[in-house]
């Protein structure tokens, strides 16, 4: 078996940024502070890490408690605000999700995602996407992506305890250099796209197994998936 982790933002769609009005409301809620967010640089940052960077642009210090508060409010938002934005299901996504279900039972596509599960969710079912994934590993803390990807790793051995999954079955598919190193954490090939603010050179200078501009058609994608592990150093 292969198994797939899917990153959301950037990878598998773009919502315009509309969760930000969402982040909004939820610093007005918890610090009072009716702040504008529209710049707030979030590419590859946690839920949990956005609403520190809150905190620290209302200069309000956070405790456990006002951050965990934090964040449910602006899932509690989430939903309605992603209206608010014309965003998008990314070239080529659905496509290769279909073919995966329809053409490939040994392929399981799960997410590996800074959002919380909630608010993959939202984003997940607003565009139609919802049904394609099992599962998958989200944001719990504002602790580091590396975490993430080990919970990723320990779910999918969970969900298949008959199954001898080696790294090397495991790929991880984003746009961020963190994608990247999510990949590294737990020993998974990266194919990283160059659909967001990072391009193709600063991918590739992670280390990222494979780098693509945008993402191919499903029978390429599934031939990339099939390439055997001692191509894992090829450009």
């Amino acid at each position: 078996m292969i198994a797939i982790f899917w990153d959301i933002d950037g990878t598998l769609l773009s919502t315009g940024r509309a969760g930000i009005f969402a982040w909004e409301d939820a610093g007005l809620e918890v610090t009072g502070h009716a702040l504008d967010f529209q710049s707030l640089k979030t590419d590859g940052l946690t839920d949990h890490q956005v609403a520190l960077k809150i905190f620290e642009q209302a200069d309000v210090q956070p405790t456990d408690q006002s951050l965990r508060r934090m964040v449910a409010f602006y899932e509690s938002r989430l939903p309605d605000r992603l209206h608010m934005r014309k965003g998008s299901v990314l070239t080529g996504v659905r496509e290769i999700l279909e073919h995966l279900r329809a053409k490939r039972p040994d392929v399981h596509s799960m997410l590996l995602t800074g959002n919380t599960a909630a608010g993959a969710r939202a984003k997940l079912t607003h565009y139609q996407l919802q049904e394609f994934f099992e599962g998958g590993a989200f944001s719990l803390d504002q602790g580091p992506r590396a975490g993430i990807a080990s919970r990723a790793f320990a779910t999918i051995r969970e969900m298949f305890p008959g199954e001898q999954i080696n790294a090397d079955q495991v790929f991880v598919v984003g746009d961020t250099p963190h994608d990247v190193e999510c990949a590294r954490a737990i020993g998974a090939r990266t194919i990283a796209v160059a659909s967001g603010v990072y391009k193709a050179p600063e991918l590739q200078a992670h280390g990222a197994w494979r780098v693509l501009d945008s993402l191919p058609t499903p029978q390429q994608f599934a031939a990339l998936i099939d390439s055997p592990v001692e191509s894992t150093h090829a450009r």
